[in-house]
């Protein structure tokens, strides 16, 4: 029999323990279901994990031979690569509908009851037990392990005003309040960031995973519940918060590690995809490629930078972040000037630092730069790389023709003329600005550039020279300055 849906099986008919019975409906525990319904999805060619993008060869294929297996899950890696998003997308792989006891404390099945509720209701009612349908979506439980995530949160305990109200002794399960896994019983249960639970918490998960029970207090009461456990958490080394402790992580069955988009193509889809940008300003706002492709380079940056912690990782949501940042800026620009359509430009990324200061976590020398100088460096680093693979570096004797590439801009600079960008420049002077700097248009000439792209370039070109200390550049409250970087020098000696 396959997977309960509406497909083949009318629920809406299956009303009573009789009926569930005369439809040859058979307990299966939920990694079966699990299992038989990821078989399905990989013989038909289906997608398992939609929207989870560059893990198709590495983690996916891992979560996948787990579930095969019938496997408890680990999933370990830095912040910001989607664990979290998998565990709820795992869901997806239950059945529509399971059949559950009306009434019962736990979802019981009803052809195999596990409360003491679930027995008394059958024990009163027989073949006319009533019978509910849950949904899957109501079959997915997620906690956040917090250090003060107590046993009787997740495990239960005795609730002594139900005794006292029912005039029963405390040996008596009716007395049991079920904590979080218990209620998750036919369920996924996903707890996030594992190692924040206290070491002897953790210890009262290791019968469920060996053995497949728990129990309550000291009570004979064992209760075998039927769960796929889902664990995340960052490295133990990470922090000093604590760690999994090893007889936890021995049960675990299967530890699967995730990682950060590998390609920069694969982490501007993730970015395009998470980011939260009205469609209305999407199409006032062109933000090229060049300048998706330098932000995702950025964050690149960020996570080889010696100034950032290594183990604390740099997470997708500062490209997310720093994206729809980007778009702001653009778009208070175009609402000061009154513009109804415009391009991001280089110089509206310095928007995007207070997402990048908000989600690097500094070593020393990081903390000694400060946070600000830090995203300026990983910005100039990231220009920097990029502009040489489209130009020639200016140290080396890179010729145009029989002229030196750069010499009419060196000139031009040194002969005290400045290029002052104004964060909040119109497009009109935006590009008066740049169109008065010679040699650019001849430089870029050869690159097939569309309209939309011949200022970004000019201005790239600029920053460009800046970060390889052919121009200076100053950031200012307001505006950017290129200038000559002898004449800066002189200026700053002379004050």
């Amino acid at each position: 029999m396959g997977p309960i849906n509406k497909r083949n099986m009318d629920i809406k008919k299956i009303k009573t323990l009789g009926d569930l019975k005369a439809s040859g409906y058979k307990p299966k525990s939920i990694k079966e279901e699990i299992r038989d319904n990821l078989k399905e999805r990989i013989t038909g060619g289906e997608t398992t994990y939609d929207g989870i993008l560059g893990f198709n060869d590495t983690v996916i294929p891992d979560v996948e031979r787990a579930l095969l297996s019938k496997h408890n899950i680990l999933l370990l890696g830095l912040r910001g690569q989607a664990k979290t998003r998998i565990a709820r997308l795992t869901s997806g792989l239950l059945d529509d509908y399971i059949p559950v006891i009306t009434g019962s404390d736990l979802n019981d099945d009803p052809l195999a009851p596990l409360s003491t509720s679930a027995l008394d209701i059958i024990a009163e009612h027989g073949d006319k037990t009533p019978i509910s349908w849950i949904p899957a979506a109501e079959r997915y439980v997620e906690k956040l392990a917090t250090p003060d995530v107590s046993i009787a949160d997740l495990v239960g305990d005795v609730d002594p005003i139900k005794a006292a109200t029912l005039k029963l002794p405390y040996s008596d399960p009716r007395v049991i309040h079920y904590g979080l896994i218990p209620r998750a019983h036919r369920s996924i249960f996903v707890l996030n960031e594992l190692p924040d639970l206290q070491a002897r918490i953790q210890v009262a998960l290791f019968n469920i995973l060996q053995e497949g029970d728990m129990q309550i207090r000291g009570f004979k009461l064992r209760l075998p519940l039927d769960i796929l456990f889902i664990f995340t958490a960052n490295p133990e080394d990470y922090t000093n918060r604590g760690s999994i402790i090893t007889p936890l992580k021995d049960r675990i069955e299967s530890q699967i590690l995730t990682h950060y988009p590998q390609t920069l193509d694969i982490a501007m889809h993730i970015t395009e995809q998470e980011a939260k940008i009205d469609p209305e300003l999407k199409e006032k706002i062109t933000v090229p490629g060049f300048i998706r492709n330098l932000l995702e380079r950025i964050v690149f940056e960020a996570r080889e930078s010696d100034l950032i912690d290594e183990k604390s990782g740099v997470s997708a949501r500062l490209s997310i972040s720093a994206l729809e940042n980007l778009y702001s800026t653009a778009e208070r620009r175009m609402l000061r000037n009154k513009e109804k359509s415009g391009t991001v430009r280089i110089s509206d990324l310095w928007g995007i630092i207070p997402s990048i200061t908000g989600k690097v976590e500094l070593v020393y020398e990081g903390e000694q730069e400060g946070p600000y100088n830090v995203a300026l460096l990983l910005m100039g680093t990231a220009i920097q790389k990029l502009f040489l693979e489209h130009f020639p570096h200016p140290d080396k004797t890179a010729k145009l023709g029989d002229k030196d590439m750069y010499g009419e801009v060196r000139s031009w600079f040194a002969s005290g003329n400045e290029v002052d960008i104004m964060n909040a420049a119109s497009e009109k002077d935006y590009k008066k600005l740049l169109d008065s700097v010679p040699s650019l248009d001849k430089i870029l000439s050869t690159r097939n550039l569309v309209d939309d792209e011949i200022h970004l370039m000019k201005e790239f070109f600029l920053h460009g020279l800046a970060e390889t200390e052919v121009i200076s550049k100053k950031i200012m409250d307001r505006s950017l300055n290129f200038s000559d970087p002898l004449g800066t020098m002189l200026d700053e000696l002379n004050n």
